[in-house]
């Protein structure tokens, strides 16, 4: 099973939807198998958007990241990447289609809820940038049998 990472942005934060963005992953059977809050620096920012560095609204990003706390998920399933990304919806969120969560939730490219890798190999980079290998864990979910047919799992 692949392992993505998801990070709930300040202003995700500052509107009290942790629990309704961690409820539609969990309620689509994607598995929560690490979660923390952290303080973002400038340092780790510069690295993680280091693919934006020349962009004129780079260090907007950096000073929206660092307002409050974010909480960083790794979760885990069958091409979770793909499916937490698509469940994201487009980066901006007056374009996001309705039932994403950037389409339900946000107006803005920039404060748009949550950041979602959006390859297997950037989920392993963004993953270990993150979270130390004794922060995930790997346990069973028991209602796999009720989320995939016999041959998926």
């Amino acid at each position: 099973m692949e392992k993505t990472l998801v990070i709930i942005k300040p202003g995700a934060i500052q509107r009290g939807l942790i629990g309704e963005v961690i409820h539609r992953f969990e309620r689509k059977g994607i598995q929560l198998c690490g979660i923390k809050m952290l303080q973002l620096t400038d340092e780790i920012l510069t690295e993680h958007y280091a693919h934006l560095a020349q962009r004129s609204f780079f260090k907007r990003i950096k000073d929206s990241m660092m307002i409050t706390p974010v909480i960083v998920c790794c979760l885990k399933g069958f091409d979770a990447v793909n499916i937490v990304h698509e469940m994201a919806g487009k980066t901006n969120g007056r374009e996001a289609a309705f039932g994403t969560i950037r389409g339900d939730f946000s107006m803005s490219i920039q404060e748009n809820i949550i950041h979602t890798s959006d390859t297997v190999e950037n989920a392993e980079v963004e993953l270990a940038r993150f979270f130390s290998e004794t922060e995930i864990f790997e346990f069973d979910q028991y209602n796999l049998n009720f989320l995939y047919a016999n041959d998926e799992i």
